[in-house]
């Protein structure tokens, strides 16, 4: 058994320092907001789903989504008045 364990020993990879950029304000945002929509996700409280992502410099829009039947005209309504509210707001 000994030569086993340190067969295992000599395999093993050294770990190395992870240096990551510290998030700003927005990023640590939307991770937050993200993760929170995955927590009721996981817990069953969420049916359906929609995310809008904008590029950093605004030229590329996305949407996805995740429906269950029905719920696709609430949904065009929700973000139908989000869109006159963000509009609302940049005048």
């Amino acid at each position: 058994m000994n030569d086993k364990r340190g067969a295992s020993r000599a395999a093993a990879i050294p770990l190395r320092a992870v240096t990551s950029t510290p998030a700003d304000e927005r990023a640590v945002s939307m991770i937050e907001m993200l993760q929170e929509h995955l927590r009721l996700a996981r817990e069953g409280a969420l049916r359906s789903i929609a995310i809008v992502s904008v590029s950093a410099d605004g030229a590329s829009i996305g949407t996805q989504w995740s429906l269950t039947g029905g719920d696709s005209a609430s949904l065009i309504g929700q973000l139908t008045v989000l869109t006159h509210d963000l509009v609302a707001s940049r005048e």
